[in-house]
């Protein structure tokens, strides 16, 4: 009786053609750069960034810092006083700026004995650099806000140039992002909800 031994054979992988695995990986490639580029372009949209260039914003922002910015925060909401927003300057569009929202529509800003009030509430400012050494009273009409710089007596804002009209808003300053050492989420106090509970 004859008897049969079972001898286990190799398995030998089974290998893809060179070409078929240098056309994946490049497919993989392609695929993942268009993903890159359209996520740019998505987030983009909705999320500006801004050096900032002087020191009108002194002490809470300072040159050099990098921001970033929401771009759909008026389009989806409302101004609130004490936003920090950029926007293109209203005596030269080509130009941004960026400032603190004093005003909305209908707001009377009044500016004397270095205090500035809103609607009769004078504001508790300790994010400014020094109080402001000019005066003056302004109503904010509809369609437009009313800005000042945080350093306000080497600031050009609404006091020398008047009111910003809405539409030259880009967005609402979100956070220092760059350098990491001053990186930091961007204080936006209700400064007129404040003041009128004090």
């Amino acid at each position: 009786m004859e008897q049969y031994r079972s001898v286990e054979l190799e398995e030998k992988p089974v290998e893809e053609p060179k070409s078929r695995g240098f056309k994946s990986l490049f497919l993989e490639i392609i695929q993942t750069l268009l993903l890159a580029v359209v996520l740019y372009f998505v987030i983009d949209a909705f999320i500006g960034r801004v050096r900032v260039e002087n020191i009108s914003m002194l002490p809470t922002l300072k040159p050099g810092e990098f921001l970033l910015v929401n771009k759909l925060a008026y389009k989806l909401g409302d101004f609130d006083h004490g936003d920090i927003v950029i926007f293109h300057y209203p005596l030269n569009p080509n130009e941004d700026y960026i400032k603190r929202v004093m005003g909305i529509p209908g707001d009377e800003i009044t500016v004397e004995d270095g205090v500035v009030s809103v609607n009769g509430y004078p504001l508790t400012e300790d994010y400014i650099s020094a109080p402001p050494n000019y005066q003056g009273t302004w109503t904010v009409p509809e369609g437009s806000i009313f800005v000042l710089g945080d350093n306000r007596n080497q600031s050009s804002d609404s006091h020398t140039w008047g009111m910003v009209p809405v539409e030259n808003v880009v967005g609402r300053a979100l956070v220092i992002y760059w350098p990491l050492s001053e990186a930091k989420i961007l204080r936006h106090p209700n400064i007129v909800n404040a003041a009128s509970t004090q």
